[in-house]
């Protein structure tokens, strides 16, 4: 059975180039992953190793202030580095995050771009993985750059118990 990245990146080569396919894609991704569809992600581009994702400039992503709330870039910074990162792995690896760390670096307005490129590692044991994820505004300034720690693994039967080592 393919791995849940290449079920999303299968699902997206066969979305994306169709009227509405960018759309589609990114309802089923929100329902799939409710938390992260909260900010209104649009996918933009997704291959192995490299993903673009939009969040809107909505009042729901807002914070009091007028500008895009610091949770809402942390979550499309995640979600560019998922999306990138598992669309590169291979069937048999499995990953999770296990920490975040974001830097904001000025006032995040109007439409904001997430933008992940990773080399993914060849994975024979359980590595944790860091991944950058760059917050863009619509001129291309960083707003926020996060990094992503991502433990991947090989995957493990369902019902397995953990390693005592």
């Amino acid at each position: 059975m393919p791995s849940p990245g290449r079920r999303l990146l299968t699902l997206w080569r066969r979305l994306s180039p169709l009227p509405g396919g960018q759309w589609l894609f990114a309802q089923i991704f929100s329902w799939t992953v409710p938390y992260s569809g909260s900010v209104g992600p649009r996918v933009r581009l997704l291959e192995p190793g490299h993903a673009r994702v939009e969040i809107p400039d909505r009042r729901s992503n807002r914070q009091h202030l007028g500008s895009v709330h610091a949770i809402a870039l942390m979550n499309v910074a995640e979600m560019a580095s998922g999306l990138a990162m598992l669309a590169g792995l291979p069937d048999g690896v499995r990953g999770i995050v296990v920490s975040i760390s974001i830097e904001y670096h000025k006032k995040a307005r109007g439409t904001i771009t997430a933008v992940s490129r990773v080399t993914v590692p060849t994975v024979t044991t359980d590595t944790d993985f860091d991944v950058v994820s760059e917050c863009l505004d619509r001129e291309n300034n960083v707003v926020a750059r996060a990094t992503v720690r991502w433990r991947l693994g090989p995957d493990k039967p369902r019902g397995a118990k953990p390693s005592a080592t």
